[in-house]
């Protein structure tokens, strides 16, 4: 776009004393509030002013509450000078995915259907960061539906990439990403089926978690038995994404594939020595997914940062046969079963894209689902014995850079055509049928200044052995404090 430079314009953390506050950690902001250092309020405004300054290039929030974010920053100042006890957020500015309801704020969904839908209560996940004395700001701009990774809608147009405004941010959770790196607030809550935690995060140059299923519990949900789509943290770094997983990991008896570990076991420190740890690195899945040679001259020599670290790296993948299917045939059905109903009531108000997954779910047999779930069984074996000789598999994130922002989707990848708005996903949705838990890092930066990420996927439920990888990583190399040019 012309009059942003997407290469030397990107600078260093903390190069400017306005920073102080917009792009502290959460976890540094969280400790001076308590310690009254800092107030909620000051803490809000300076986040508010942020918004001002930096929003109407990028489009990342589309709701904003200011007014009650200040009132609630005033009530939480109160609530410390008054001994009260503060949560682990609190003070802490947010703004929630536009896919989660908030109570009394607008939640769209990126849909017109939806445009003026104002719930009365929250889900589960605002529930939680709120209890946890976080202050919501508003909401963060998302594709229709959460459908596909590149954020546009027709109720607010389309979310840009702060490293470039001519690119894409990602999705589904885009507004999240691309507010997270402009300093807009420092935590995020996303939801991720097929990489939409993970791919915003790698193009906007801040880290996406996918849990393990049901690490994070999800309420209410028409199917709580399913596996395929999860709710998770994001943040500028992989402590800050710890910190919010702490609060929004641990049992709940609304969801009936919730884990019992506590949340707590995400609060403490990442440290870990990772000497030894035998690391499988699979640039295109084994030849089964296409990739820009753009990512991989990124991703090389950001894998050797493991063997710096005293890891022993091969170049090994798991058997991922049948994946696609599963994942293919299980989003289908999603689709069909959360949205049918809405796309016979007003068919002209869905995208063609996300229609023809509904469609695709409608066409599906018994059997269909039936082999679908045999083979996501027997792929959750051969993953299992894979990780029996690996500690963690290593891949791109996403298999393009940042994409034109005026496009659905690339039409094609490393010369291969995409036919459809799924297929240039694959490096994450393919992880997304394991099951297993998957970090999004930064890892670097394109000869264009564009960020990329690396995915780190773990052991099943191993989530914190995945966080921990990615913090030895992001210490040693350091990408994800550079700021884009719109900060």
């Amino acid at each position: 776009m012309p009059g942003v430079d997407t290469g030397s314009a990107v600078r260093e953390k903390g190069s400017t004393v306005s920073e102080e506050i917009h792009f502290a950690s959460a976890r540094e902001l969280a400790r001076r509030i308590r310690a009254r250092e800092l107030s909620a309020r000051e803490v809000v405004q300076a986040h508010l002013d942020q918004i001002e300054r930096t929003n109407p290039q990028v489009n990342a929030i589309v709701t904003l509450v200011a007014e009650r974010a200040l009132e609630q920053a005033r009530e939480a100042d109160d609530r410390l000078a008054g001994g009260a006890d503060a949560g682990p957020l609190h003070g802490l500015p947010i703004a929630h995915k536009d896919t989660h309801a908030t109570g009394g704020i607008r939640t769209t969904s990126g849909s017109p259907i939806f445009a003026d839908l104002v719930p009365a209560a929250d889900e589960l996940v605002v529930e939680r960061i709120r209890a946890a004395g976080a202050i919501t700001i508003g909401k963060t701009n998302v594709p229709e539906f959460a459908a596909g990774s590149h954020t546009f809608n027709p109720v607010f147009g389309l979310t840009r990439n702060p490293y470039d405004l001519s690119r894409s941010a990602g999705g589904s959770s885009g507004g999240a990403a691309a507010a997270l790196a402009c300093g807009m607030h420092p935590l995020a809550d996303g939801s991720d089926m097929g990489g939409s935690l993970r791919n915003p995060a790698s193009f906007c140059n801040v880290v996406g978690f996918r849990p393990s299923p049901g690490r994070v519990p999800s309420w209410p949900v028409p199917a709580g038995w399913s596996t395929m789509g999860v709710q998770g943290p994001m943040a500028r770094d992989v402590a800050d994404a710890a910190l919010l997983l702490s609060v929004l990991a641990g049992p709940d008896p609304r969801s009936p594939i919730a884990l019992e570990t506590p949340g707590s076991a995400f609060a403490g420190p990442l440290g870990r020595d990772v000497t030894g740890l035998r690391l499988a690195w699979s640039p295109d899945l084994g030849g089964r997914v296409p990739v820009d040679p753009a990512v991989t001259g990124v991703l090389e020599p950001a894998v050797k940062a493991f063997e710096e670290l005293g890891c022993a790296v091969d170049e090994a993948c798991p058997d991922l046969s049948g994946a696609d299917e599963v994942f293919r045939t299980l989003r289908a059905w999603h689709w069909d079963l959360a949205l049918g109903p809405l796309l016979d009531e007003r068919p002209a108000d869905f995208k063609p894209s996300l229609a023809a997954n509904i469609e695709a779910g409608r066409a599906l047999t018994g059997s269909d689902v039936g082999r679908a779930e045999t083979l996501h069984t027997a792929l959750f074996h051969r993953v299992r014995e894979f990780f029996g000789r690996y500690d963690a598999l290593l891949l791109p994130v996403s298999q393009v850079p940042p994409f034109d922002a005026a496009i659905e989707y690339p039409d094609e990848v490393a010369g291969h055509p995409m036919p459809d708005y799924l297929e240039w996903m694959r490096s994450c949705f393919l992880v997304s049928a394991t099951g297993c838990p998957a970090l999004s890092v930064p890892a670097g930066f394109t000869e264009d200044g564009l960020p990329v990420g690396l995915q780190i996927v773990g052991r099943h439920r191993a989530d914190l052995a995945v966080l921990q990888l990615g913090h030895a990583f992001e210490q040693a190399t350091g990408h994800g404090t550079q700021r884009p040019p719109i900060s």
